[in-house]
């Protein structure tokens, strides 16, 4: 084994699925990684434990009095550690001079500017925000020119095109021969469901994904297959792919996680149990290999692997985020601020699953092509956008 730095974490996102998960890998790997900062939105009881497991020097927490909660719990327990609050002290620890490596796993908008942050510090940024890359793209991936920062992501499907590409890819899908990614989905729970029981389904069906154990939002967007949609998004900005080279596929058993089709006819996929373990690790000791606690892929229990087109009619979101991606400018933003604003009430039990879609569509329809060049046009099409969708929310309901 090759001797390697000790590598600083700040886990932003600490206490969700992604988070759980980078803690497990690196707490197997004592000799490689040191958590220095966790940070959670709200779970106090969580973020302690963690706390007390891992003993970093920061504990963040954006909600200003959870942060409050958390501090008097660990002063009680004479923890050495840190505790801020507030949405600045994300970006005060992804941007650090002693944080080496940044896991960026805050869901939704709110993990926009701590992400920006670390890519803007010269970071290495485990992507595992989506959003961040749907509403922000080029600022990312200008930010990650500028400084040289490593960029690496986490979601299985772009960690598999990144495994799939060339080593020293370099954002030219023609000189490296790249014709086209496929992205595979799943399908989510209700990939063969008749359509006239969409509007019946409950937040609790929506959440039960047949393959991956998952966080409430991405769940929901599985269910949409929005999620996908984000997907093409982000791997056309990372990727620097056109939109017509970026093909979805349904792949219901979630072995192969993407795969790259090369000018020459070879297509290069990444097969892998579905273990959010396995990007998550490939990043972390990238470019080495180490060991996380997966199962290895038994083929002959799979035995079968299906791939089908994506049917529009019933996802329209994908459609959706096809469209948002073509217009650009502002159009990714509005897609996903509506997409966050529906999903939300989806799951207060306010809108009902088959209107996700509709809202969304509302949205895009009602506002003026917006600039997003830089981050204060961003945030300003997202307030804008979650402003319309809320009131459109408000007319429909009543």
């Amino acid at each position: 084994m090759s001797a390697h730095a000790m590598q600083r974490l700040a886990v932003l996102g600490s206490t969700g699925s992604i988070g759980v998960n980078t803690l497990a890998v690196a707490a197997m790997h004592p000799d490689r990684f040191r958590v220095d900062a966790l940070a959670a939105n709200r779970d106090v009881d969580r973020l302690f434990a963690q706390c007390m497991e891992f003993r970093p020097r920061w504990a963040v927490m954006a909600d200003e009095t959870a942060a409050s909660r958390l501090r008097e719990r660990v002063r009680a327990a004479s923890l050495p550690c840190e505790v801020l609050g507030g949405a600045a002290a994300l970006e005060q620890i992804a941007s650090h001079p002693e944080v080496g490596t940044v896991m960026a796993a805050i869901v939704g908008a709110a993990g926009l500017r701590s992400t920006l942050a670390a890519a803007a510090a010269g970071k290495k940024v485990l992507l595992a925000n989506k959003e961040a890359m749907v509403m922000a793209g080029p600022l990312v991936m200008a930010a990650v020119r500028e400084t040289g920062a490593t960029l690496l992501p986490i979601d299985s499907e772009h960690n598999a095109i990144f495994q799939a590409l060339p080593a020293h890819y370099a954002q030219e899908p023609a000189r490296a021969g790249i014709r086209r990614l496929l992205l595979t989905g799943s399908g989510g729970p209700f990939r063969n469901l008749p359509t006239e029981k969409f509007a019946s389904m409950t937040p609790q069906q929506a959440c039960a994904h047949p393959n991956w154990v998952m966080g409430r939002k991405i769940s929901v967007d599985s269910a949409t297959l929005m999620n996908k949609g984000l997907e093409v998004i982000e791997a056309a900005f990372l990727f620097n792919v056109k939109p017509e080279q970026i093909e979805v596929v349904i792949h219901p058993q979630s072995v192969v996680h993407s795969l790259v089709e090369y000018v020459d006819g070879s297509v290069i996929a990444q097969l892998g149990n579905p273990d959010m373990r396995t990007p998550i690790a490939h990043a972390l000791a990238f470019p080495e290999r180490i060991e996380n606690g997966v199962a290895p892929l038994d083929l002959f229990a799979v035995a079968t692997l299906q791939f089908e087109r994506p049917d529009l009619s019933r996802f329209p979101c994908l459609g959706l985020a096809y469209a948002a991606l073509r217009a650009g400018a502002g159009a990714p933003v509005i897609l996903n601020a509506a997409n966050e604003v529906a999903v939300a009430s989806f799951l207060e039990g306010r809108l009902s699953f088959s209107r996700i879609a509709v809202l969304v569509e509302e949205v895009l329809a009602q506002m003026p092509r917006m600039r997003a060049g830089n981050l204060q046009e961003i945030l300003a099409a997202d307030t804008e956008a979650r402003r319309v969708a809320r009131e459109w929310l408000a007319a429909a309901v009543h």
